[in-house]
Order: structure tokens, then sequence, then C-alpha cells
């Protein structure tokens, strides 16, 4: 974005934070693309990323009084359409989880199982009881990493994105991108370095 792009988006921002409607639609027609191209590419779902995009202006809206203007306008709110993304990615999951979980051994019309069940099923207890320990120290560090590194790494190893599009989405470098998720990826070592010490 352009020097005169961010200091449209101030004059823009200054009115809409008075009251002015028409100047926050005016933000949202300039930055409703970027918003909803990343909610696209974190989801990988056209109806989520518009739901993601609609979420992420309304809570501007909403929030407009308490914003500073300590980052641009754009970084704001990519920042709040990456969170949102994150959220249903993460609610994703779980309802995931819990579908496969349900979902139980399916049978031939004459009573016998039609798979051979996965080997899963037949995985020693404490081996699964050790992954879920795992699973919960890894959860448990990646928790703990500062807010900043966290954010790098969820976007980066987790939701695939390039170091450009987290650069651009959390308003720091390139450089700085790769310096925190290496710090993250080295506190995330040390915890299951600690987690199969005490095994």
């Amino acid at each position: 974005m352009t020097q005169t792009s961010v200091e449209d988006d101030r004059e823009l921002l200054a009115r809409a934070q008075a009251g002015d409607m028409s100047a926050f639609e005016a933000l949202v027609d300039r930055h409703e693309e970027k918003v909803y191209g990343l909610a696209l590419r974190m989801t990988r779902s056209e109806a989520d990323a518009a739901e993601i995009a609609q979420d992420t202006f309304l809570s501007a809206y909403q929030h407009l009084s308490e914003f500073r203007g300590e980052a641009a306008f754009g970084s704001w709110v990519h920042r709040i359409a990456a969170n949102n993304a994150l959220m249903r990615l993460r609610r994703q999951k779980v309802l995931d989880i819990v579908s496969d979980d349900l979902a139980g051994p399916e049978f031939t019309d004459r009573g016998s199982l039609a798979e051979v069940p996965e080997s899963d099923w037949s995985k020693r207890a404490d081996d699964k009881i050790l992954d879920e320990e795992l699973g919960r120290a890894i959860r448990e560090a990646t928790d703990a990493l500062p807010e900043g590194y966290r954010e790098v790494f969820l976007l980066k190893d987790l939701e695939g994105l390039s170091y450009e599009e987290i650069s651009e989405m959390v308003g720091i470098s390139i450089p700085a991108v790769k310096s925190r998720l290496h710090r993250a990826r080295l506190a995330l070592r040390e915890a299951i370095d600690a987690f199969y010490k005490e095994v």
C-alpha cells in the first residue's frame, strides 16, 4: 500500500470515527478484496471467506472508537481477519474430530464389517495416552509463546501461508517473520525434548 493510500485511510478513519458512515463504507471498499483473499487462502472456502470478511468489518466497525492508529487501518483489519480465520479453522478441526469419533464401523448387508478397522483401533492404550500427553505438551508450549511468535508460527506452520503473506498481514519485515518463526520452533523443540526426558 502506498503512502498516499495510508494517508487516505487515516483521513477516512478520522471521519468514520466521527460518525461518518460513508467514510467507513469507503474503507470497506478499499480493503474488502484483500481481507477476503486472506480469508480464502487460510480457509480454502469461498463461503467461509465471505463470512470472515463480513465478521471482520463488523468487528472493525464495533471497535472503531478503540482503534488508536498505531498500525495502518489495513494491517488492523488484516489481523482481525486472520484471527477470525484461525478461530474458524480451530472450530472446524474440533468438529472434524468429533465427527470422526462419532462415525462407527460400517457393516455389509450380511452383518460383517465392511472394512477392516484402521490400526488405530488396535493401538496399545499406553501409546494413545503418550500421544495425548505429547499433544497437550505441544499445545501448552504453543500457548506459552509470546503472541507475536505464536501468531507467526500458526500462520506459517499450521496454515501454510508464505513469508510474504505473513509479513504483509502482521506488518513486520520478512526477516523478522523468519526470526520469530525460528524462535517459536526452538521453543517448541525444547518443550518436546523436555517431554521425552520426563517420560
